[in-house]
């Protein structure tokens, strides 16, 4: 359980999110994925990274609980470093990241999947921002790399998931497939850009990035602060609690 690092292929690392029930992560979870995608991506001999998950979603975003047991602003605040270290792990990363998606991919797994370079879906994927119904804002960053921005702030609003196949339309995931053939496609995909020169590769992932006309740091820290702001008032707590008391079951 927690942040597993393999290589399936020749040069390639897959990343594995292992966090039962529903890949909820802790901050320490938050971290250990920024350490792994990084070392991986520092290793000469890695050329691509697969980012995937254990379980029957891809990530259901941070650990509400811990959130809620910690004293003060702590939770929160480590949670909010640990998310932004992971989501620029992910867009810094020194080779092209492949993120391979199963099921839910909520919260903070927006936040991952909107900085990967490559999406591939299985088609019982569903994608979205519940942020609003847990008293938090953050990840539209994101969210506004893989719908256009109006549809963004549709899903944005009113915490509405899309599936797989609305977001291969948009093409912001590249291929959709049946679960049981999701890691295949993944590895197929970075496997095919493995076997090109990854000093080539490398250089084409900081060129692209340098052109990027989202400043995605700048922005999902400036959603933060409002995250932050919000839980100064009792609208965070109160939200964070009722849905730990409506969900409790599933977590």
């Amino acid at each position: 359980m927690g942040i597993s690092s393999s290589q399936p292929e020749p040069a390639v690392v897959a990343v594995t999110i292992d966090f039962p029930p529903v890949n909820a992560l802790p901050v320490r979870g938050w971290f250990d994925l920024a350490e792994a995608v990084t070392d991986a991506g520092k290793n000469p001999d890695t050329h691509v990274v697969v980012l995937r998950a254990a379980g029957r979603g891809f990530c259901a975003g941070v650990d509400i609980k811990e959130i809620q047991r910690s004293a003060g602003h702590e939770g929160l605040l480590g949670a909010n470093h640990g998310c932004a270290a992971a989501f620029g792990a992910v867009y810094d990363c020194a080779v092209p990241v492949v993120a391979a998606v199963r099921g839910f991919c909520l919260g903070g797994g927006i936040g991952l999947v909107g900085n990967a370079d490559i999406v591939v879906a299985a088609d019982d994927a569903t994608f979205g921002l519940p942020e609003v119904d847990r008293g938090a804002l953050g990840a539209a960053t994101h969210l506004g790399r893989l719908v256009p921005q109006h549809l963004m702030r549709a899903l944005y609003y009113t915490a509405r998931t899309i599936g797989a196949a609305e977001l291969h339309h948009h093409g912001s995931v590249y291929q959709v497939v049946p679960p049981a053939e999701l890691d295949a496609a993944a590895l197929a995909v970075a496997s095919e850009i493995a076997a090109k020169d990854t000093r080539v590769i490398r250089r084409a992932k900081e060129a692209i990035n340098g052109i990027d006309p989202q400043p995605v740091h700048r922005s999902y820290r400036f959603e933060q602060g409002f995250t932050f702001e919000l839980n100064l008032t009792d609208a965070a707590d109160t939200a964070r609690q009722a849905f730990l008391d409506g969900n409790s079951r599933g977590r």
